[in-house]
């Protein structure tokens, strides 16, 4: 029996593990950590002759060698061991690698992109299952994509969320359409430039049949269509906007689609009025999602209801409750400098904003322009509050606090919005969130908690 090793014990990791056992392998799953959630899963898994070794980390040594290696997407791609067992020539693949390789005969919509993956793919999964096909959210959002694989009912389309981890680890994905939303600098702790990050997410894009790129994002724009000729483009900003002559805009308030004929008018697929969500980033979302339903050949119908059905995405610029005429918005998603200068673009003025946790690399500078501009009040947390002190501090805004906690700040929030007649209350953190919380979703559920504290 050929034997696999699977690293981290996540949802992705437990369902390639299982996958394997499916077809055959003897499969040990291994993780660094240990704690009592890992133990009770560990047991979990012996009842299905799943091996699982906690507080362990992989080790090439011997002549008992793995044929074949999956990778969870939190794992970095170049750590000692994973390169080793490429030089010794075990298969080493991502769990989405994976799961394509048992999916492939399935058309895929891919998306990628810094910034937007979430909302995009959310609603393109909410658009095809309005027109009636069985089309899960996978990948970085939903079922982990190996969880698709085992399901009983086969899929008719995969809307998967792609990370640039996960690309690294999936040579053969070949989506039938492939979405690249934003791009900007993020994860380069990781990527170490601003090339290799772009050439990963180029590797997916290049692989897919059919491209829908963001045409209002400065760099895809910039590299448009020296690269990209052959892609479909969108803007907010109208049919002029456009780069090449095929694509997705906004005019008069309508999402329109170019028809490449002279005798053929462009069409109007849907009114932007009927997307309940806010901001211009969110018509850019829209667009993008429209586009991939109408190359999937779905009717204007199918995707008006469901715009005009789809409530948004927890964590991203989601509404959470109103207290004396102050909302408090729940943007726990903004993990970095552009989505969190998103958020504030989105919202009324002033805002009484949260911000800090665990600080990324990146360029702070419009970020802090947009909160000279909106905040009244910033509320720091988490290990970056101190530094994000000092740079607010150099560039000359004092009205901040430390306070450490959302413990702390929920309760100071709703003061100094009274006190500043303030009508929104933004978390908004600029930062991932391991410093204090597990992930971006606990940290934001932590917010919601405590907002609805306050109401009673």
């Amino acid at each position: 029996m050929p034997k696999a090793h699977v690293i981290g014990l996540g949802k992705s990791g437990v369902a390639a593990a299982r996958l394997l056992k499916r077809e055959g392998w003897e499969v040990l799953l291994s993780d660094r950590n240990t704690s009592e959630s890992l133990l009770q899963q560990q047991l979990e898994l012996a009842a299905e002759q799943i091996t699982v070794k906690l507080g362990y980390s992989l080790e090439l040594e011997g002549s008992d060698l793995p044929q074949l290696i999956v990778v969870s997407p939190g794992v970095p791609w170049d750590i000692p061991v994973l390169v080793k067992a490429r030089e010794l020539g075990i298969e080493t693949i991502g769990e989405m690698e994976l799961a394509w390789r048992h999916l492939q005969s399935i058309p895929w919509v891919a998306v990628t992109g810094t910034n937007g993956k979430t909302t995009t793919t959310s609603l393109i999964a909410a658009i095809f299952q309005a027109a009636g096909f069985n089309a899960p959210a996978c990948g970085n959002i939903g079922y982990a994509a190996c969880e698709v694989a085992l399901s009983v009912s086969s899929p008719d389309w995969v809307i998967a969320e792609i990370s640039s981890y996960q690309i690294e680890s999936s040579c053969t994905i070949a989506p039938r359409i492939g979405i690249w939303t934003t791009f900007t600098p993020d994860h380069l702790s990781r990527h170490k430039t601003l090339e290799n990050y772009y050439n990963i997410k180029a590797k997916l894009l290049q692989k897919s049949q059919l491209q829908v790129f963001n045409g209002d994002d400065p760099y895809l724009r910039n590299v448009g269509l020296n690269q990209w000729s052959d892609a479909y483009w969108t803007s907010v900003k109208g049919k002029d906007y456009l780069l090449g002559n095929k694509g997705f805009y906004i005019e008069d308030g309508w999402v329109v689609q170019t028809r490449n004929t002279k005798s053929v008018q462009d069409e109007r697929i849907v009114s932007v009025s009927a997307l309940r969500m806010v901001g211009e980033h969110n018509q850019q979302n829209l667009l993008m999602s429209v586009a991939a339903a109408r190359l999937a050949g779905i009717d204007r119908d199918a995707i008006t209801s469901a715009i005009r059905e789809f409530p948004g995405v927890p964590h991203r610029l989601e509404h959470i409750c109103t207290w004396e005429e102050i909302d408090f918005i729940n943007d726990s998603k903004a993990t970095n400098y552009d989505a969190a200068e998103v958020g504030l673009v989105s919202v009324k003025s002033p805002v009484i904003l949260i911000a800090g946790g665990e600080a990324k690399a990146g360029d702070d500078k419009g970020w802090i322009a947009k909160i000279k501009a909106k905040a009244a009040a910033v509320l720091l947390i988490g290990n970056a509050a101190s530094a994000f002190a000092q740079r607010l501090q150099d560039e000359g805004y004092s009205n901040y606090e430390i306070v450490e906690t959302m413990e702390r700040a929920i309760p100071k929030s709703a003061e100094l919005a009274k006190q500043y007649q303030a009508s929104v209350v933004l978390l908004s953190p600029a930062c991932a969130s391991f410093d204090q919380y597990a992930n971006f979703e606990e940290r934001g559920s932590r917010f919601r908690q405590l907002c609805q504290e306050l109401l009673k």
